[in-house]
């Protein structure tokens, strides 16, 4: 596809223009070197940070353009089987400071979502926000009854600028992957299509609204749990208007030390609040950083009671389907057991092989991993240290992972550093092995066992009823000389093309040269014209078929 022919990079020009610039800045562009724009190559040239590493410039060019590439960054922070750790821990530390909307802007879009004036909504607003993120910002808010609110509101036409980023985004993965052998590897396109959904999801509010009321009622028989609540009727897909909390921040190291709240406790409770939404909901929140974890003021100063915890910003949520759960829990029954084999299977049935997989050494590389972790007790087990080794392997083995699992893995990370900040005697693995306990139990529990042995039974009965007819139709159409067997060949066209062109040529060059050697007239310098002419055009021909086969040689080996 050739890139000025597409319409949106007519209406983004600038912005491309933009991103390609920042790309060549940092040294981030060569793969676009194959384009045939003439003004590429003007902007690409020597980059001025040769003392960063690649990962730290790909940092600081993703910070330099913005939003939706920061937003990028971090989504990628979360896949380590896909970028590598070095990368993934370089573009976790990427954090949006988008300056606030003006008050004037902010209350114009209030009061253009919510259909009313200001002063309708609320009895008092504060105009200065007390927090600006990279999609929106915040800002306290009184209700009427007392009320203290906290009010959420997009920035004034982020939405455009994202969609137009997005689709120069998806274009730039479309090229990397043609152009370059080193990103196909990434999956450029793949990952971006992801990319786009999870981020469209998070620009609508109306879906943290929804995920707040759902951690509302998972946990409405907790007391020590708060999840803040929101206020439909003063929300819409821009607006989110929700519960103030007042309190600690877990990030808030000083303050948590000297309140003499006991953190090992609080730490045992958090992490074992996520553990129950993974393993109990399969509904969880997917950012748990210090950031979003608050310790409540209104019973931080009474030590006869728990402290409640409360937990901010529920936009990223992950779940866990029926097919994923199954998978999880045969995971955990071959880690309690230390079953290599088993955890192999579970990894290649989770993930997508590649071609020419080898299952006996990535159960190698899974036994020895094992076995390094096999001599430690599990008060002192590293788990972070252990999903980041297997995330290695994984990514060694060139399995791709689902995104919903790579999510996974990268919270049960997230929530044991977590977690180690508040208390550095931590096992996050301690908190999971009844779980792993449970799972065994529940899986060969007799209601278990009962449903699997009644959808044995449903397929066996469905292939019953139609077996008798289908192999009645084989046997008469064998009877009648009509029975046909349909082979598929995958990528045969193209072998038997070059088979029949290569054939082709060498008979060309054969002839060609017996003209020659038989110098069939016309002759020019006592050289036969014809036989020259057809030498020439099949070494041409055999030049085209030996670089097409060493292409697809190397498509092959990147698939």
């Amino acid at each position: 596809m050739d890139l000025i022919d597409v319409p949106q990079f007519v209406r983004n020009a600038d912005r491309f223009r933009e991103v390609v610039s920042v790309l060549a800045k940092h040294g981030l562009a060569d793969w676009l070197s194959n384009i045939p724009i003439p003004w590429l190559n003007r902007i690409r040239g020597h980059h001025d940070d040769d003392e960063l590493t690649t990962e730290q410039r790909i940092r600081v060019a993703m910070t330099e353009l913005g939003t939706t590439f920061i937003k990028l960054g971090q989504v990628l922070s979360t896949r380590p089987d896909l970028v590598g750790n070095p990368l993934a821990n370089e573009l976790a530390q990427l954090r949006a400071n988008t300056p606030a909307d003006e008050a004037n802007v902010v209350v114009a879009m209030i009061e253009s979502e919510l259909g009313a004036t200001i002063d309708t909504l609320f009895a008092e607003f504060e105009p200065a926000a007390m927090a600006s993120a990279s999609i929106g910002q915040v800002h306290r808010a009184t209700l009427h009854d007392g009320e203290l609110v906290v009010v959420k509101v997009q920035h004034a036409g982020i939405e455009r600028r994202i969609v137009n980023d997005l689709e120069i985004m998806t274009k730039l993965a479309e090229i990397a992957e043609q152009q370059s052998t080193r990103l196909r590897q990434y999956r450029p396109v793949h990952t971006m299509r992801e990319f786009q959904r999870t981020l469209m999801k998070e620009l609508n509010f109306d879906r943290e609204l929804r995920n707040m009321e759902q951690f509302r009622r998972n946990f409405a028989n907790d007391p020590t749990i708060r999840i803040a609540k929101a206020y439909p009727n003063l929300s819409s897909r821009r607006v989110l208007t929700m519960e103030r909390f007042e309190g600690i921040s877990l990030s808030d190291q000083s303050k948590l030390e000297a309140s003499g709240i006991d953190l090992d406790e609080i730490a045992r409770r958090g992490a074992s609040v996520f553990v129950e939404m993974i393993f109990r909901d399969g509904f969880y929140h997917a950012d748990p950083h210090p950031g979003n974890l608050m310790l409540l003021a209104n019973q931080a100063a009474e030590n006869a009671e728990p402290v409640e915890i409360g937990i901010l910003d529920c936009g990223m949520v992950g779940r866990i389907d029926n097919e994923l759960r199954e998978h999880l829990e045969l995971g955990l029954i071959a880690a309690v057991g230390q079953d290599a084999a088993k955890i192999t299977d579970v990894v290649a049935s989770v993930g997508e092989i590649p071609i020419g997989f080898d299952e006996p050494a990535l159960m190698s590389s899974i036994q020895e991993l094992i076995d390094e972790y096999a001599h430690q007790s599990l008060g002192e087990f590293d788990l972070s240290g252990f999903l980041h080794e297997i995330v290695e392997i994984i990514r060694e083995h060139r399995i791709y992972l689902p995104a919903k699992v790579a999510m996974l893995l990268k919270v049960l990370v997230m929530l044991e550093g977590t977690a180690h900040q508040l208390s550095p005697s931590f096992c996050l693995a301690e908190l999971i092995e009844p779980y792993g306990k449970r799972a065994m139990l529940r899986r060969f529990s007799p209601k278990k066992v009962y449903a699997r042995l009644k959808s044995n039974v449903d397929d066996w009965e469905r292939l019953i009823s139609v077996l008798p007819k289908d192999a009645a139709d084989i046997l008469h159409n064998f009877k009648r000389g009509k029975f046909d067997v349909h082979l598929q060949h995958r990528r045969l066209e193209p072998i038997v093309n070059r088979l029949v062109l290569g054939i082709l040529t060498a008979a060309l060059f054969m002839g060609s040269a017996s003209l020659c050697s038989s110098l069939v007239p016309p002759l020019l310098l006592g050289i036969s014209v014809p036989g020259f002419i057809g030498c020439a055009v099949a070494v041409v021909m055999g030049y085209g078929i030996t670089r097409s086969i060493r292409r697809s040689h190397r498509v092959g080996e990147d698939d």
